[in-house]
C-alpha cells in the first residue's frame, strides 16, 4: 500500500522512474502516467517511445507538462499515479518565463486534493558543482526548495542511485 504522497529521487538514469513504476505496480488499481515531458527534438522523442514501450499497456498516460495539478484533481481513488517528473515540469515553468510560486502552489493543491496515491519522480540536483551561468544556478536552487517542499509533503521519500532504492523517509514498501 502506497501513502498518499511519495518521492522519488535520483540523478539522471539513475533507474527513479523505473523504480517508482514499481510502486504504482504494486498497488491493485489503475496506473496514471501524468507525463510532463514536452517532445523538442528527435532525442526526446526516442526516449518517450521507450520509456512508454518499458511501461506497457496498463497505464493511462496523460500529458500535462504545466498543470498538473488540475489533473491531480480529477482522479479517483481507485488508481495511483505517477507524476514524471518534477524537474521536466520546473523547467518548463522557468522556460516559459512563468511565477514559480504560482505553479507550485497550484502542483501542492493538486496532490493535497487528489484522491489517489501519488508517486513524484524528480531528479536530485544538489550533489553536483554550482553551475557557470545565472539560469542554470536559478534552475538548481528552485529544484532543490521543490524536492524540499515536496519531500516535507510526503510519508515516503526514496533515493535511488544505480537502481537501488534507498528510503530517506519512511520505510520501502
Amino acid at each position: 500500500m502506497l501513502p498518499e504522497l511519495t518521492l522519488v529521487l535520483g540523478g539522471a538514469a539513475s533507474g527513479k522512474s523505473a523504480y517508482a513504476e514499481t510502486l504504482i505496480h504494486r498497488t491493485r488499481g489503475g496506473a496514471v502516467y501524468l507525463a510532463t515531458a514536452e517532445i523538442h527534438d528527435d532525442e526526446m522523442r526516442r526516449k518517450i517511445d521507450r520509456h512508454r514501450a518499458a511501461r506497457g499497456p496498463g497505464w493511462n498516460t496523460i500529458e500535462e507538462p504545466l498543470d498538473p495539478g488540475k489533473r491531480l484533481a480529477e482522479i479517483g481513488p481507485d488508481r495511483a499515479v505517477l507524476l514524471d517528473c518534477a524537474t521536466m515540469w520546473l523547467s518548463n515553468h522557468l522556460l516559459a518565463g512563468n511565477d514559480l510560486d504560482t505553479a507550485e502552489a497550484a502542483l501542492f493543491e493538486g496532490l493535497e486534493s487528489c484522491a489517489a496515491p501519488v508517486v513524484v519522480v524528480s531528479n536530485e540536483v544538489g550533489l553536483s558543482v554550482v553551475p557557470e551561468n545565472a539560469l542554470a544556478r536559478h534552475f538548481q536552487q528552485a529544484q532543490g526548495r521543490l524536492n524540499q517542499a515536496l519531500a516535507a509533503r510526503s510519508a515516503l521519500v526514496v533515493n535511488v542511485v544505480c537502481g537501488l532504492p534507498q528510503a530517506l523517509k519512511g520505510h520501502l514498501p
